[in-house]
């Protein structure tokens, strides 16, 4: 079911562009208040590792399972969550997911060991695997390609940067004041809210006949996706050299590539090739993984930067990220009007180009001072990075039916998901392991500024019209 957009006529001979009405702001509020809360979930925790780890009796080495335990299966289980939207309903599928983050979250909050705790990370990161991919079909199903749909994926996009940056910051406050645990509580609250709205507000929607679940498809997939983000993620605790970092690592490109096999063959595979062969599905997922990977990886290294080498407080620290959440607010707010006058192409293509010259001018951060710097230049590259989010989406998703919504949303997302989990693990890790911090951070920014205006390039050329 589409919101009505059936234009009113303001006077004889004009017509009003389409609004929102209330029925359809609720659905909007459901669908980006849940993609928020998984958003948030990725970094809400990070500020509370230390605290958590000497109250549950987690060593050191695993913290990093307190992260990598949600990425896991989040990232791994997205692109099967979204095929089984699409077979058996979407809006079933996203109620399941938002039942079993809220219980998750439970679990989490009132953990007694490491293992309870390390279950309920699991399961929340199941729950947003099959939150996420069904909530993004779910909007672009529910409002239609245009003015509406541009509007609606600007607010998520907008929503799900501003999750991430505002768990940086609440994480900080919410564990000084309330204690670890009271972070894992908020996670539950918000799915207390959405879940009870959610029911009779959203439509039903699937693919309208119901052809074979692809499941060699799925279990070469999910397994890749698994053994990669594992790799990627306990590397970046202790680096490329781990015998099982090399294993699973190896594992997870076998197993992609297998994937690519099977789907060339299957009737009805998981991910249509002909859609990857689509350049605006190719390149406009380019654009996401690189703008989400990298983004994550500035904020990151800053982080470091900031507490450890100008000695900022976690309260100071998340004043300079707090700068950038309210420029997001404001750029998804303009991004949309940016895309109507440009097109989601250019509006790409000028997004990662911007990203990739303001992270570049954080190069001139000091060792004495350098905080005013961060503040402005982060928030400038990400008031480029959410026009990327908003235009990356719009660019794979439009022309596309709405049978194989699902399948393009679904690669959209776990492109997002892959991007957070991924950008940390290849980039960060420099910073922590040359033993030279400042100089770690610079490095890492160079490479990030120049990976971004690389992906600029490619994707100029990639999306460029055939005459």
């Amino acid at each position: 079911m589409a919101i009505d957009t059936s234009p009113s006529t303001s006077s004889p001979g004009t017509t009003a562009p389409p609004s929102l009405t209330g029925r359809s702001r609720l659905i909007l509020f459901v669908l980006c208040a849940a993609q928020f809360m998984v958003a948030l979930d990725f970094s809400v925790l990070n500020v509370a590792l230390p605290v958590l780890g000497a109250d549950l009796g987690l060593g050191q080495s695993g913290l990093q399972w307190a992260v990598t335990a949600f990425a896991l299966p989040s990232g791994g289980f997205l692109l099967l969550s979204g095929r089984l939207g699409d077979l058996y309903g979407r809006k079933k599928l996203f109620l399941a997911g938002l039942a079993l983050f809220g219980a998750a979250s439970l679990l989490a909050t009132f953990a007694w060991n490491p293992a309870s705790f390390l279950a309920g990370r699991a399961l929340q990161g199941l729950g947003a695997a099959a939150i996420v991919p069904t909530g993004m079909s779910l909007l672009t199903t529910t409002f239609p390609e245009g003015p509406l749909r541009d509007r609606a994926l600007g607010i998520s996009g907008t929503l799900l940067s501003l999750g991430f940056t505002t768990g940086m910051i609440l994480g900080g406050v919410m564990t000084d004041t309330l204690g670890w645990r009271s972070t894992m509580g908020l996670l539950a609250l918000f799915s207390a809210i959405v879940l009870p709205l959610a029911p009779g507000l959203l439509p039903e929607s699937r693919t309208p006949d119901r052809p074979r679940l692809d499941v060699p498809g799925a279990v070469t997939v999910t397994g890749g996706l698994l053994a990669l983000i594992y790799a990627l993620s306990t590397a970046a605790e202790r680096g490329f050299g781990g015998a099982d970092v090399l294993v699973t690592l190896v594992a997870g490109v076998l197993l992609l590539a297998a994937f690519v096999v099977v789907e060339s063959r299957h009737e009805s595979p998981l991910v249509s090739l002909p859609m990857l062969r689509r350049r605006t599905v190719a390149f406009g997922n380019l654009g996401g993984l690189i703008t989400f990977s990298m983004m994550s990886t500035v904020v990151f290294v800053l982080t470091l930067y900031l507490q450890e080498t100008l000695g900022l407080s976690a309260f100071a620290t998340g004043l300079v990220f707090g700068v950038q959440g309210a420029v997001s607010v404001f750029a998804g707010s303009v991004a949309p009007k940016v895309i109507g006058r440009l097109g989601a192409r250019r509006t790409l293509v000028f997004s990662l180009a911007g990203q990739g010259v303001f992270v570049a001018a954080l190069l001139g951060i000091g060792t004495e001072s350098g905080a005013v710097l961060a503040a402005v230049a982060v928030s400038l590259a990400s008031m480029c990075h959410l026009g990327a989010i908003i235009s990356y989406g719009l660019t794979v998703t439009s022309g596309v039916p709405d049978e194989e919504q699902g399948l393009a949303t679904g690669l959209v997302t776990t492109t997002q998901q892959v991007g957070i989990t991924v950008g940390i693990p290849l980039l960060g890790v420099l910073a922590t392991t040359g033993g030279d911090l400042y100089g770690g951070v610079r490095t890492v920014l160079a490479l990030d500024a120049a990976i971004v205006l690389g992906a600029a390039v490619l994707v100029a050329v990639g999306l460029r019209k055939r005459a």
